[in-house]
């Protein structure tokens, strides 16, 4: 049986559908608006034994038939996900995943599957809703629904899913996600907005997905699915809760607050996890013991927060870690910045490159090149631990991808800096928030390398302690225990004058909106304070790049000479490359991005250009070789396909009788232009330039070479008598009868 059931959001028709496809797994819906249409599914497996966390994946696969594409790969088919749909999955994973109950261990997966896409309305969102439904109609336990829209801030106003075109407007684009109660995870770019603007679109969002879990819990209404038991394991006793905590006694708090560092407190906590287990191993496993241990871990370090507000390092809830800054530690890269913030260190480089090193992108997506790319690496060394190195996982791609968010709009255009950037954060060191660290450093490497940046951004990592009466303290600038144990990871980013990228995750229901209000405001001061003293390693982005760095130039050629440079199958193009080593870069409206390292090269991939794209002028004076003799005169090649006529009066200011008496094939002569007739043909003088005759001479002794050429009706002119005329003849030769239009036999240009 077929359910269907729609809601009117934000101006167009949200459609979801059970029941029709895909009827196998446990739960199954098809979300449409318009033309788009994305199916979601849902499947639980049995608890898997011996895991102490719960197994969820989320996968989301662009199909290219959504989009009449076929894939661009080579084999023509879809492979792995990219980034973009790599995010869309972590879209959909981190409202959903503080949703399921408790001690819940089946493993589930959450496929969302793009089937069709008019590439105007984006459909990562077709995820969010899809995966909510599925799971509230199937019998996986799920303490939603949840509800998930985007919001764009366009020309002062608010617009509920805004298309691709509406987007390149937007001063803010924010994706929320929410339950009934409160907002379970958001994620937004932007162009340096303020506060209130951003809890403006919180606001309209969460309104917006009210209408959408209403429509939700129809649904699941018709469809009537009952739900599983949960099977918890079982917790500890309460025999083995009082032993722990009485042979602890106090030692837990002092090992917890005692201001050591990672590695020390972690250390610590090991010994006195050891201790207390030899003490107990007769009566009680292993395994219940440290059930216990790590429960009174959590306790105590959410007491001290929220009743004493202390934390493991000794700051106060509003101080950021101790900073440092530095920049140009690499001498061969373009630019490179050294951010270190406690026990969190960033290694920050920056590489130039051509236009034509602009990444291509195969998506659903209109956009299929991007100039600007930054990646991020986090390599096992960073927390002293042994790994696997040179897979990029989904944490590093969604770190990566917000750091690239928070900076973009700082990034000059292209049309200013015609530059292709490459940003690369290593993680050297790790303890909370080498996300945001990533941000800092790549302003710093920026600025070394001289990329105009409209202003500095760095970002901040807030968490939150939540008691169950509702108190909460919130706090600046967390490390791993405090995002290990704290229930909200809120990441903020931004420049003096507002913010340019945020990211919140949460393990509580929902937060607030006075709750965010109060962390954006702790934020903004915390990032006031962390540009100052990024301030103090470089102030100004340096005038002079990197000697290392290509030098680019821009010209404009017209549309019509685009075929010239590039030549048959790009055999001009590679040829400039060839020769100059240098990148040239050929754009659809006639623009030429020329680059190379060596200015020398530079300046002869561009003169190759000129010499393509530029016109005869009459006066203008040419170097050229003689490609073609005949008995009225020879050919000279002035520019790269074009030739013209040197008449044998004109070959010379002495008397010529013959052709092959002045010039061969293959010389090289230097001519000036007299005239180009309405067919565009050239007639050339090397006795102009021999008697340094100025385009003003020209003009006055070669009087047709001043007139229009809509004026002129074909053929060469009768040549008036110059300074040496009794050399002059008719441009005719005998027995040839001259009509409008005709040449001398031979004069075939």
């Amino acid at each position: 049986m077929v359910s269907r059931v729609q809601r009117d959001i934000g101006g167009r028709t949200l459609i979801l559908e059970a029941g029709k496809l895909a009827n196998q797994a446990h739960g199954s819906v098809t979300v449409k608006i318009d033309d788009n249409v994305a199916l979601v599914t849902v499947c639980m497996s049995k608890p898997r034994e011996g895991i102490d966390f719960f197994p969820l994946t989320v996968e989301y696969e662009e199909r290219m038939y959504a989009a009449g594409k076929i894939p661009g790969s080579f084999f023509r088919r879809e492979g792995r996900p990219g980034t973009l749909a790599t995010l869309a999955a972590r879209l959909t994973d981190r409202p959903i995943r503080p949703l399921f109950p408790k001690g819940f261990r089946n493993e589930v997966q959450v496929i969302c599957t793009i089937l069709s896409t008019d590439r105007e309305l984006p459909v990562d969102i077709f995820s969010i809703i899809g995966a909510s439904a599925a799971l509230s109609i199937s019998p996986i336990p799920f303490e939603g629904p949840i509800g998930g829209c985007r919001i764009g801030y366009i020309n002062g106003q608010m617009v509920v899913n805004p298309t691709y075109t509406q987007l390149q407007e937007a001063g803010l684009e924010l994706v929320i996600a929410s339950t009934s109660e409160a907002a379970v995870m958001i994620e937004a770019g932007a162009t340096q907005v303020s506060e209130e603007v951003v809890l403006e679109a919180m606001n309209v969002g969460h309104s917006v997905n009210q209408e959408i879990i209403g429509a939700i819990k129809e649904l699941a209404d018709m469809v009537k699915t009952p739900k599983i038991e949960v099977q918890t394991p079982p917790s500890p006793s309460e025999e083995a809760t009082a032993e722990v905590t009485n042979a602890l006694d106090g030692k837990l708090a002092k090992a917890i607050f005692s201001g050591q560092e990672k590695g020390e407190r972690d250390a610590e906590l090991d010994v006195l996890f050891k201790d207390t287990f030899l003490g107990l191993e007769e009566r009680f496993s292993k395994e219940e013991v440290n059930a216990v241990f790590q429960t009174l871990i959590n306790n105590e370090f959410r007491r001290g927060v929220l009743e004493k507000g202390i934390r493991p390092d000794g700051r106060t809830p509003k101080q950021v870690r101790p900073i440092t800054a530095e920049v140009g530690i690499l001498p061969r890269t373009h630019g490179s910045g050294l951010f270190t913030r406690g026990q969190t260190q960033i290694l920050s480089t920056v590489t130039l490159g051509s236009p034509g090193e602009q990444q291509r992108l195969d998506t659903l997506s209109p956009v299929d090149t991007k100039r600007f790319m930054h990646h991020y690496n986090f390599p096992p060394y960073s927390v002293g631990e042994v790994g696997r190195v040179g897979n990029t996982g989904r944490r590093e791609i969604g770190h990566g991808a917000l750091a690239e968010r928070a900076l973009e709009p700082v990034i000059p255009k292209s049309e200013d800096f015609p530059y292709t950037i490459r940003l690369v954060s290593d993680a050297l060191s790790s303890n909370g928030s080498t996300s945001m660290g990533s941000i800092c450093g790549s302003i710093l490497a920026l600025m070394d390398a001289g990329v105009p940046i409209s202003a500095p951004v760095a970002g901040v990592a807030m968490g939150l302690i939540m008691a169950e009466d509702g108190k909460y303290t919130i706090l600046t600038d967390i490390q791993g225990l405090e995002d290990h144990i704290g229930d909200m990871d809120f990441k903020v980013a931004g420049t003096s004058e507002g913010i340019t990228a945020l990211q919140m995750d949460i393990k509580v229901k929902g937060v607030n909106i006075e709750l965010m209000r109060t962390a954006l405001e702790q934020a903004r001061e915390a990032r006031l304070h962390i540009l100052a003293k990024m301030g103090e390693a470089i102030s100004e982005v340096r005038e002079n790049m990197s000697p290392y760095a290509p030098r680019i130039i821009r010209i404009k050629i017209p549309v019509d000479k685009i075929g010239a440079v590039i030549g048959p199958g790009g055999k001009m193009i590679r040829s400039i490359v060839e020769e100059t080593k240098a990148s040239v870069d050929v754009e659809n409206d006639g623009t030429v991005v020329i680059s190379s390292p060596d200015g020398e090269s530079l300046k002869r991939a561009q003169d190759r250009i000129d010499s393509l794209t530029r016109d005869a002028e009459i006066g203008g004076v040419y170097t050229g070789k003689v490609s073609r003799i005949t008995s009225f005169g020879a050919f000279v090649e002035i520019l790269p396909g074009k030739d013209g006529l040197v008449r044998i009066p004109e070959l010379s200011d002495q008397t010529v009788e013959r052709v092959e008496d002045e010039v061969k094939i293959g010389d090289e002569i230097t001519v000036m232009v007299i005239e180009i007739d309405q067919m565009g043909r050239i007639n050339l003088s090397r006795r102009a330039v021999l008697q340094n005759l100025t385009p003003e001479d020209v003009k006055s002794l070669y009087p047709r070479s001043n007139q229009d050429s809509s004026s002129q009706t074909g053929g060469s002119p009768f040549r008036p008598s110059g300074p040496r005329g009794g050399n002059r003849r008719p441009d005719f030769r005998p027995g040839f009868q001259r009509r409008p239009g005709n040449s001398p036999p031979g004069d075939r240009r």
